[in-house]
């Protein structure tokens, strides 16, 4: 299993980012076979990540191997994965037309929208989400765990002296930009359903997931209710555990379980030599 990281210019956000690539070019299978395309997950992390995290918390590059999936994980940097015109930093564009433009570009990725994949965790959940949506025809399938689904929050925010920066409304609004347009935004989740419904538009296969002790776990279990109440299709699991790499770790082995993806190969690569 080849791991890369890749740094390039991005136009969306006018600056160089970084990328860690996990991808299977490496693997000799013990049945010789014509190669396909890969099927394609880009990985979001956490605030306070970067594009190491899920490489360092979990087996995802074991898991990967098993599967003959490629995987993207790009840099958020405490952004949220959304557009700020203010600040002209387009993370929603740059994850939904330019990373996966570009990684295709430079990987052998499938360009069909059913083997291409979104999934994270809290913001990176959040960021899944939304841009799963946002960006349907491009992506067939949406995982977000411990979603950091916190719209009426940031509504609400104020910038009180005991309150933690990452809570501010200051902070806030240089990350998602007028607050007061948020509600019904494309930063709005409920509001991306409502705007597919209405258009009739061919909704991504989702799956979400939360621990039963983690603080995000109501606003996972509220959106979840109300997917289903819009009569859209989705998987949702509760285990025990908290905000933590320990559940993150056991559920993104889920998710690729719950992803239409290929049978275990046996093959050898770096790191797996009989």
């Amino acid at each position: 299993m080849a791991t890369i990281q890749v740094n390039f210019f991005s136009q969306s956000l006018m600056r160089t980012v970084t990328f860690q690539a996990i991808l299977p070019v490496d693997k000799v299978l013990k049945c010789q076979q014509k190669i396909k395309p890969y099927k394609t997950l880009y990985l979001l992390h956490g605030i306070f990540g970067d594009q190491t995290d899920w490489l360092v918390g979990t087996r995802i590059q074991r898991w990967a191997q098993d599967h003959n999936l490629a995987v993207i994980m790009p840099a958020g940097e405490n952004k949220f994965y959304v557009d700020n015109e203010n600040s002209h930093e387009y993370f929603s564009k740059f994850i939904g037309e330019e990373l996966v433009e570009m990684t295709r570009r430079m990987f052998p990725l499938s360009k069909k929208r059913e083997d291409t994949f979104i999934a994270g965790l809290s913001m990176g959940g959040y960021g899944a989400i939304i841009n799963g949506l946002k960006y349907h025809e491009t992506f067939g399938y949406v995982a977000g765990l411990s979603s950091a689904l916190i719209l009426n929050m940031v509504i609400h925010s104020t910038d009180g002296d005991d309150i933690p920066y990452m809570n501010k409304r200051s902070y806030l609004t240089s990350v998602f930009g007028n607050i007061d347009h948020l509600r019904g935004s494309d930063k709005d989740y409920k509001a991306l359903v409502f705007k597919l419904k209405k258009e009739k538009a061919n909704f991504p296969q989702i799956y979400m997931a939360c621990g039963t002790e983690d603080f995000l776990l109501k606003a996972n279990q509220d959106y979840y209710e109300f997917l289903v109440k819009e009569g859209i299709e989705v998987t949702y699991e509760e285990g025990p555990g908290s905000h933590t790499w320990d559940f993150w770790d056991r559920y993104i082995q889920k998710v690729l379980e719950w992803l239409p993806l290929d049978n275990q190969e046996e093959g050898l690569s770096s790191g797996h030599v009989d």
